[in-house]
């Protein structure tokens, strides 16, 4: 996800690889076997300049821009030597895995990996991460959007430290909205988005939002997960007990079939930032988009003969007063347990996610939303966007992000559990299943598979 992660990696991809590279490892070797990383000679501690050298791994964009920053880190730190590694998405969490399961052989010092794949990292490599707050990352715990430390922490434990933050936008066609007489912003529940998809859809014969109903790839799911977070729950909770069988999670997927019941679902492949998705929204074909921050930048060049005709607000509460905030994906930057120059690592990912100048140049350069608070006090967040008729998008996002959020425990059975909601929607989608019977079978089904108690 995030990082802007077009086509972004398969979870069920990833679910195999990891299996498969523990099974070349030699099965219950695994976690034995990286669980002496971090301990084999990495620099924990200690004090006095930082030298030596740092390997980074990370994918095309926001691999350029950590590139970029290495002068600049070079005139503080001139004795260490980075090396930025653009390993590419997905291929970077196959090699990941792969050195992990090896005990951290090969693995680079510095590591981007995306919030949804950290929980496996953590939980099925133990040690194969150093906890960071030994290094002086918990001076940083109020820096980051809220709720964002607790997904990078266990208890004391810190592994990773937040770079982008993409919370989620409802961008909509203003100029239909307009045509068919509907006041968007008035929008406060999903219930008013359906009856507004309506009027739409009869004015102008648009569809109000795209869904892969056949679930032909993976992220199929994103609506029900947003409209899951905005009522403050998830897959899973805290304690990692499954909540696919949750009240919230029945009210999302039976929003979606009313929406889908009434005709206002156009059917596309994929999700955002794919090519069958994607070219609904450039053909005008959907009048929403309930997409996270990315998501704006990209849309100025997918569709941009669409320019001033695209405004944004805060996606609406699922439940009348209810939250409007949702993080729905991230990324972050983690030292290897396996690294034996820990500090000099800690201290490139410090400088590329906890000084605002760094963050600025990185969001001016690829649109990259950050995590860090203390960023969006520059002036660049604060401008007028033509594609969005002048309106000071950013500033909407930074709303967002600085409301209470809930923390996502996306656990070490994510990639399951997509699988088995894709599933339930699917057939909600096309057989009219009921969403309270296919989410109760969803919820047993990831019982059977993890082991997990339900909530």
């Amino acid at each position: 996800m995030g990082g802007r992660v077009v086509g972004g990696p398969s979870r069920r991809g990833f679910l195999k690889g990891l299996g498969a590279a523990a099974v070349a490892a030699g099965g219950g070797s695994v976690l034995a076997a990286c669980s002496g990383s971090s301990s084999g000679g990495g620099d924990n501690g200690g004090s006095g300049e930082l030298s030596g050298s740092v390997t980074v791994w990370s994918w095309k964009n926001p691999a350029a821009e950590l590139k970029a920053l290495i002068p600049a880190f070079n005139a503080v730190h001139p004795k260490v030597k980075v090396t930025v590694q653009d390993i590419g998405n997905p291929a970077i969490w196959d090699k990941i895995t792969i050195s992990m399961a090896a005990g951290g052989q090969g693995l680079a010092d510095v590591l981007h990996i995306g919030v949804d794949y950290l929980p496996s990292y953590i939980e099925k490599f133990p040690g194969g991460l150093a906890d960071i707050s030994k290094l002086g990352a918990d001076k940083y715990a109020t820096a980051f959007a809220p709720g964002l430390w607790q997904t990078v922490s266990r208890e004391s434990r810190v592994y990773a430290l937040p770079w982008e933050a993409n919370a989620s936008g409802f961008y909509y066609r203003a100029d239909l909205f307009q045509k068919a007489g509907v006041d968007a912003t008035a929008l406060a529940t999903w219930d008013d988005v359906i009856a507004a998809g309506k009027k739409v859809k009869d004015a102008t014969g648009t569809a109000l939002l795209a869904l892969d109903r056949s679930a032909s790839q993976a992220d199929s799911a994103n609506l029900f997960q947003l409209l899951l977070q905005l009522q403050g729950t998830f897959y899973f909770n805290l304690d990692g007990k499954i909540t696919l069988n949750s009240p919230e999670a029945v009210r999302a997927l039976t929003l979606i079939k009313e929406m889908n019941d009434a005709g206002l679902v156009l059917d596309a492949q994929g999700s955002p930032g794919q090519p069958g998705y994607d070219s609904a929204v450039k053909a005008g074909k959907v009048a929403v988009c309930p997409n996270p921050a990315w998501y704006g930048g990209y849309m100025e060049t997918l569709a941009a003969d669409q320019s001033g005709n695209w405004k944004l607000m805060l996606p609406p509460a699922v439940t009348p007063g209810g939250s409007r905030s949702a993080i729905v994906n991230s990324t972050h930057l983690a030292v290897a347990g396996s690294s034996k120059n820990q500090r000099a690592a800690f201290a490139f990912a410090e400088f590329a996610l906890t000084r605002p100048e760094s963050q600025v140049g990185i969001y001016k350069n690829k649109g990259i939303f950050p995590a860090l608070l203390k960023a969006y006090d520059d002036p660049a967040f604060h401008t007028e966007a033509a594609f969005f008729g002048g309106q000071k998008y950013a500033e909407v996002f930074l709303d967002e992000l600085s409301k209470p959020s809930v923390p996502t425990n996306y656990t070490a059975d994510y990639a399951r559990a997509l699988k088995v909601i894709d599933d339930a929607q699917t057939k909600v989608l096309l057989q009219g299943a009921d969403p309270a019977a296919v989410l109760k079978s969803a919820a047993e089904q990831l019982v059977q598979q993890t082991r997990r108690a339900q909530a």
